[in-house]
């Protein structure tokens, strides 16, 4: 008899869950592209309001593919479902080849800043700490998954504590510079629209990691009640969260001192703590960027691993190999470093975030999308949880996500083309890897 997923996580479970996935080293860094972007206090709150909304679409959006095929893998698992093995393989092939390097070489630069002006370092500095930093943290994977497990929960504790200090302390600070709420203008010289897409679209990766919440679904006791309530209540919560940050740092700092200043949280916290206290709260946000490049490096290896397990990858006998003595998918793991140290090479910060955003949502209106087929193709696919004031929801979503896919494509051309030029390689792997099965 197969053996099937216990279903014992409760509501409160998938609510640390959610914003566990979600929060991570973006809300601290991404505020000086907002900022860069419009030159406007009240459009940067603006930004990270709608983003959150926008996030909560998708994220109720996709709980419904969730909960209706609960199988590991994930979104992966949703595209494959609705649309074939092919589309199902490019998801995989994307996070394999950007998603998750993009992300442990993006947060490894930032921790490089970060390292570096914490310790008043040279600006050469930055790479190699960015290296050694991402380098470590494969090494540490290495050792086993309870370590990197450990690694992770430790993190989790750091994450949250530099967020409540500046939020708590910023709000009963007196203000530095005074907040105009209305009207939302952008700073001189600036293209309305184009200045608030470019926003929004910065945004993004700090909310990312949603698309994870509903690998939960087949684990939850209730989930037609408590998936869309932990997904609504967590990411409300978490727009609160990076709403009150951003609010502190805007009367913390002028402007001008935020846009494009990647050290902005450091400069904040010691404009509210002073010397010492701003650098234990540096301290405490290099925490969190290394638990979340390693919850980048333990989740990611597993991709390849779980792809090649079907044979699905070239090399595949290589990619689903274990260590025999702590059994991590250590080859997988090896490569998907090396492609994270490419990118560290090529790319800065906020290159390598705009086109993992770009790429995985490509992939997020193809979820969405998938939700409509269904409805329309299995109406008797049993569905725990229904996506609530359907089409409203997913149809916000849809669009949010196409003004993302439209505004990359118009104002990174380059980036957009290169993202989708590295998920498209995958087609071709992917039928000649099936043409040489059939022949061996």
């Amino acid at each position: 008899m197969a053996k099937e997923l216990r279903r014992e996580i409760g509501t409160f479970t998938a609510l640390a869950t959610v914003m566990g996935t979600v929060i991570g080293g973006g809300v601290f860094f991404k505020t000086a592209s907002v900022v860069a972007a419009n030159h406007s206090a009240n459009m940067t709150l603006v930004a990270w309001i709608l983003g959150g909304l926008l996030t909560i679409c998708a994220g109720l959006t996709s709980a419904e593919l969730a909960a209706a095929i609960p199988r590991t893998g994930g979104a992966m698992r949703y595209l494959e479902y609705a649309y074939g093995k092919p589309v199902g393989f490019l998801m995989g092939w994307a996070q394999m080849l950007v998603y998750y390097p993009a992300n442990i070489a993006a947060l490894s630069i930032i921790f490089g800043v970060q390292f570096a002006a914490l310790f008043h370092l040279d600006s050469n500095w930055k790479l190699p700490v960015a290296i050694l930093c991402g380098l470590s943290i494969t090494l540490l994977n290495f050792l086993g998954a309870r370590v990197g497990g450990s690694v992770q929960s430790i993190a989790l504790v750091f994450k949250l504590i530099p967020i409540a200090v500046i939020v708590i302390f910023g709000l009963m600070a007196p203000a530095h510079t005074v907040l105009q709420f209305w009207p939302i203008a952008t700073g001189d010289h600036l293209n309305w629209g184009k200045a608030f897409a470019s926003s929004l679209l910065a945004t993004m990766f700090a909310y990312d990691g949603w698309i994870s919440i509903g690998n939960i679904a087949g684990e939850m006791k209730h989930p037609e009640r408590d998936l869309p309530r932990a997904i609504v209540l967590g990411l409300a919560l978490i727009t609160i969260i990076y709403t009150l940050i951003n609010f502190v740092f805007l009367k913390t700092l002028p402007v001008d001192l935020i846009a494009g200043n990647q050290n902005a949280a450091a400069d904040a916290s010691t404009r509210l703590f002073g010397e010492f206290g701003g650098k234990l709260v540096t301290i405490g946000i290099l925490i969190s960027v290394y638990g979340a490049i390693n919850g980048y490096t333990l989740t990611g290896m597993r991709v390849p691993f779980a792809m090649a397990e079907e044979d699905s990858l070239p090399f595949s006998g290589r990619f689903r190999q274990l260590s025999r003595t702590t059994y991590v998918p250590y080859f997988a793991g090896t490569v998907q470093f090396l492609i994270a140290l490419l990118m560290m090479f090529m790319g800065s910060f906020d290159i390598l975030t705009d086109m993992l955003v770009f790429v995985m949502w490509v992939f997020n209106c193809l979820i969405f999308l998938a939700v409509f087929r269904l409805r329309r193709t299995e109406p008797e696919l049993n569905r725990p949880y229904r996506v609530p004031w359907f089409p409203i929801i997913p149809i916000i979503a849809l669009i949010g996500g196409i003004f993302i896919l439209v505004t990359t494509m118009v104002t990174e051309t380059g980036l957009a083309v290169t993202g989708l030029g590295l998920t498209l390689i995958g087609l071709p792997v992917y039928f000649w890897h099936q043409k040489h099965r059939k022949q061996v």
